[in-house]
């Protein structure tokens, strides 16, 4: 058996990002691989930030053969340039859930594993459970579209309600399965794009990308590195939006959106295009497959404020944000 917690993208981040150095922060800690393979390709220190208090516990065995080279801080890193408290040589974020949270029945994200209905990365707040038993089925319905990408979401919102209370995972994947045509081989569980959805609303994950990619520009030295992982299309078009605006590499306008008095950029775009995995770590670690790295370098100018409205980060109607 593969082990499930294997850094996706570890090597390209680490060629693409070289030499390491200095200070760097990684805001997804988790298992702790990023942070591990960082100290071992030479940072000075790293500081290592996570939302889920759990994370922290898991990694006592092992955290303390860093010594101060390693310090562990809870907290969003929506909030990481205050969180650091320090210029940065590089930040790091690992988008998503992680695999060690999946593994965890009782966190109850995984439609694989019948647990409790919770999704809830930092353990507090409203849990997915709360949310779908008590929303409008409108909103449901508008969660499941703009968030998951489900064009069966008004389908699937009608049944959700229709079967409240809704307290156990495998409650909630039969009633999404239930809705849709048996997937064939080699295509995805039915209720993976419904899971998808409902996590990030549970943990208002487009607002914390936004406004993390905003706190690693203010954090970071000159020179400094962003490097981003993300695993599904909607994450990775906000990141590379964000880096396309902030080096003013976006393109020219037209006459829907006119160019814009253009600023110094706040970044320059070592590569022009994303970085997947390769054959071998698809072989190794198949939650590679749909894996993107963006890295982004932090120039002097000032640290300065993105339009949300042109990185196409998903709204909920009438809403007015994430």
């Amino acid at each position: 058996m593969t082990d499930p917690h294997i850094p996706v993208l570890l090597k390209p981040l680490l060629r693409a990002v070289e030499p390491v150095s200095g200070v760097w922060l990684d805001g997804t800690f988790g298992a702790g691989g990023y942070a591990r393979g960082l100290l071992e390709a030479g940072a000075a220190r790293v500081i290592g930030v996570d939302r889920d208090p759990l994370v922290f516990q898991m990694a006592k065995d092992w955290a303390g053969e860093y010594g101060d080279r390693l310090r562990l801080v809870e907290g969003t890193f929506s909030e990481l340039d205050a969180l650091a408290g320090e210029p940065l040589d590089g930040v790091v974020l690992d988008l998503g859930v992680s695999s060690m949270q999946l593994d965890l029945a009782e966190r109850g994200f995984s439609f694989l594993r019948d647990g409790p209905l919770d999704m809830r990365m930092q353990q507090d707040g409203p849990s997915a459970a709360d949310l779908l038993n008590t929303a409008d089925e409108a909103v449901i319905a508008d969660v499941l579209y703009h968030y998951g990408e489900e064009r069966a979401s008004r389908r699937i919102a009608r049944a959700i309600v229709a079967a409240r209370p809704l307290t156990r995972t495998s409650q909630l994947a039969e009633v999404v399965a239930a809705c849709l045509p048996r997937p064939k081989p080699g295509q995805s569980h039915p209720a993976t794009r419904s899971f998808q959805a409902v996590r990030i609303w549970v943990n208002d994950e487009f607002r914390q990308l936004v406004d993390g990619l905003s706190a690693a520009e203010r954090a970071l030295k000159p020179g400094g590195k962003l490097a981003v992982v993300s695993f599904h299309s909607l994450e990775d078009r906000i990141v590379k939006r964000f880096m396309q605006a902030r080096s003013n590499t976006s393109g020219g306008g037209s006459r829907y959106a006119p160019v814009q008095d253009t600023t110094p950029a706040a970044f320059t775009l070592p590569f022009r295009r994303a970085i997947g995995p390769d054959a071998d770590e698809m072989d190794v670690n198949p939650r590679a497959r749909s894996a993107l790295l963006r890295v982004a370098i932090r120039t002097n100018a000032p640290a300065g404020s993105v339009d949300v409205g042109a990185l196409a980060m998903p709204r909920l109607p009438g809403k007015g944000g994430a």
